[in-house]
């Protein structure tokens, strides 16, 4: 009997093929669960990993709610184009605390892993509001409108409880000084500013990203966000395999 002829025959019997069905997805399943029993292993571990700051969790928010993830990849693959082009490939320990994950591989535009620090915020600034005033041959639309939104901060608290019960280590202090946080981040001249880097490190980010201190935008949250990618932890950094790494 030939196979396609057993499969004809097996079609005909319910039981057998829901049964045969189960099978094959079996072993496909446990080709993909089989590895995370070895995950303690083949993850990278980075104690100095820190986590977002509220500013910078909204900026994430921002970039989700506008489909930057959809042309912009966050994923440095371990190709040597992709290494030579923007640094280090991307670690799994890298991505620890982000909800949801924004790995993928479609680049319309360039992947921006690290970009964090690549370019001033001003440059973001101009780049978000028109593209084609730093890059003429850019097709990424405008995000003019950032300028003007007003910045929400009354709902950060609770995002960073949620995200607490999902495993990220924000503290209660963090939590309860989330809505001040995000706004001092953004005024370097502020009282509260001083707590933001005794919360999240001396090496926050404290600026006004838009060149406005006076008033907190969507635009401040957004560069926030951008300045910090791959600057979480300097776990590529001391990675043996960076040795040969290119540079952004």
């Amino acid at each position: 009997m030939s196979i396609f002829g057993a499969h004809y025959n097996l079609e005909r019997h319910s039981i057998g093929l829901a049964v045969a069905v189960v099978a094959v997805a079996s072993i496909g399943g446990l080709f993909e669960i089989a590895p995370l029993f070895t995950i303690d292993e083949t993850v990278e571990s980075a104690p100095n990993m820190r986590v977002y700051t509220p500013l910078e969790l909204a900026g994430r928010n921002i970039y989700i709610r506008e489909g930057c993830y959809a042309c912009h990849s966050q994923m440095i693959r371990t190709l040597r184009d992709d290494v030579e082009r923007y640094g280090h490939y991307s670690l799994a320990v890298e991505s620890q605390y982000d909800h949801p994950m924004l790995w993928g591989s479609k680049r319309t535009g360039p992947d921006l892993a690290r970009v964090g620090g690549k370019y001033s915020d001003q440059w973001h600034v101009a780049h978000l509001d028109n593209p084609r005033h730093v890059v003429p041959e850019s097709i990424m639309p405008s995000y003019t409108w950032l300028l003007r939104n007003e910045q929400k901060t009354d709902d950060l608290g609770d995002q960073l409880r949620a995200l607490q019960r999902l495993g990220v280590p924000y503290t209660d202090d963090m939590i309860a000084h989330a809505a001040k946080d995000a706004s001092a981040q953004a005024n370097p001249n502020s009282e509260a500013a001083s707590g933001v880097s005794e919360r999240y490190g001396n090496d926050t980010n404290i600026r006004a990203f838009d060149n406005n201190s006076h008033k907190l935008t969507e635009m401040d949250a957004l560069v926030a966000y951008l300045q910090i990618l791959g600057k979480l932890t300097d776990a590529a950094e001391k990675d043996p395999a960076n040795a040969g790494a290119g540079h952004d």
